[in-house]
């Protein structure tokens, strides 16, 4: 059994209440709906996948390392390839965005395992080509960390939601250990990286990422790393200049890779 198997396992033995409490997921279908959550979008990901993210600056989105990787191969994706929707929702988004570099926290490995070292390191940030301006796209802030039984929500996209943003505005952390949260929010395949947030003076602030999804005796779970010291090493690398630079080609070029993921259906979904 896997050490995050057995957090899963003495979570769940701790916090059915909390888990029954949850809500159920309701997706955002209007505009009035989506008002102060366009900040979060989906990052489609060389049209065989995406993941989703949050904007936490105008030109910086936060979310889970492992979407940076092809699952096939293994290898990084391709920063050309890749592109923020910010809001997306029934095919038109507030805002596009390619990818100018990225960082991941250095002590991630993708190797395709959820053990407690992969999740808790499961963090990225990415600087977009130029900065979102849009007064209806405003970025969050990130908090301090959840304890357990505290309230926390979710805003998604997914494999069966991919379309339009679903928010859970009632989930809770059933357990924390070594830097790693085991919580109640309701995940699947594309929920990678999704902002898990809790709201403080009915502000919603950012407290962890998605990194995994589990089900242990037929109750589903979501792994998230805690983000205080992942974080800070991650602005720490970026401030450094770290980052794989992409580089700019033609406009051709960049618009075929573009129509390329946009055009994608019936994709290989990113696994969270």
């Amino acid at each position: 059994m896997t050490r995050v198997l057995f957090l899963i396992f003495w979570a769940l033995a701790l916090s059915s209440r909390a888990s029954a409490q949850s809500s159920g997921l309701k997706r955002l279908n209007t505009g009035d709906e989506t008002r102060g959550w366009k900040a979060f979008g989906r990052i489609d990901v060389a049209g065989k996948g995406f993941c989703t993210g949050a904007l936490i600056a105008p030109d910086l989105v936060l979310t889970a390392a492992h979407c940076l990787y092809d699952r096939d191969s293994g290898q990084r994706v391709e920063h050309e390839a890749m592109e923020f929707r910010a809001g997306w929702r029934d095919g038109r988004a507030s805002a596009y965005r390619h990818v100018r570099r990225a960082v991941v926290h250095p002590d991630y490995i993708y190797d395709g395992t959820a053990t407690t070292e992969r999740v808790r390191n499961d963090l990225a940030l990415i600087e977009l080509d130029s900065p979102i301006r849009n007064t209806t796209v405003i970025p969050f802030e990130t908090a301090e960390r959840p304890a357990k039984g505290d309230k926390i929500g979710i805003v998604s996209y997914a494999l069966d939601r991919s379309e339009a943003p679903s928010l859970q505005e009632s989930c809770h952390v059933m357990a924390r250990q070594k830097g790693v949260l085991i919580m109640s929010c309701d995940v699947n395949f594309g929920s990678s990286g999704a902002p898990i947030f809790s709201i403080d003076n009915g502000t919603a602030k950012i407290v962890s990422v998605v990194s995994a999804k589990a089900e242990v005796q037929g109750t589903p779970v979501s792994l998230g790393t805690a983000l205080e010291g992942p974080f800070v090493r991650l602005r720490a690398e970026l401030a450094a200049g770290r980052g794989r630079f992409s580089v700019v080609g033609t406009l051709e070029s960049r618009a075929a890779a573009t129509a390329k993921g946009r055009g994608a259906s019936g994709a290989k979904f990113v696994k969270p």
